[in-house]
């Protein structure tokens, strides 16, 4: 079962990588591990800004939306990995944000539905 939910991740992961990129972000890391958690995407936005992604990944809304699952450890644990990803890379100077993905795959559908969050995690 893990294993099958670590795949549904792996490639909501890769997905969501591929539909920044296709609106102009460029790719820096990605499944960056930290004291506090991994983080699943940084890009950098065509401003150059620094952006930190959370991708969650669902087959439907049964048990909820994607973006649902964040809960308030989550938030804390990935704002807590954010900070120590910037104290690793002094080269990020300025200005971040930390966005959320929420991809639904269901089954039968040809293409999942996606929807960015812009500054979803302050």
């Amino acid at each position: 079962m893990k294993s099958t939910r670590q795949s549904l991740g792996r490639w909501g992961e890769a997905y969501a990588r591929n539909f920044l990129i296709e609106r102009g972000y460029r790719l820096i890391a990605q499944n960056v591990r930290t004291p506090y958690g991994e983080i699943d995407l940084v890009v950098a936005a065509a401003d150059d800004l620094l952006v930190f992604v959370e991708v969650k990944t669902r087959r439907s809304s049964e048990y909820g939306l994607p973006e649902g699952s964040i809960t308030s450890k989550k938030r804390e644990h990935l704002l807590a990995a954010v900070e120590a990803y910037l104290q690793s890379h002094p080269e990020f100077i300025g200005d971040c944000r930390l966005d959320v993905i929420a991809i639904r795959r269901k089954p039968g559908a040809d293409l999942p539905e996606i929807v960015h969050f812009e500054n979803a995690i302050s």
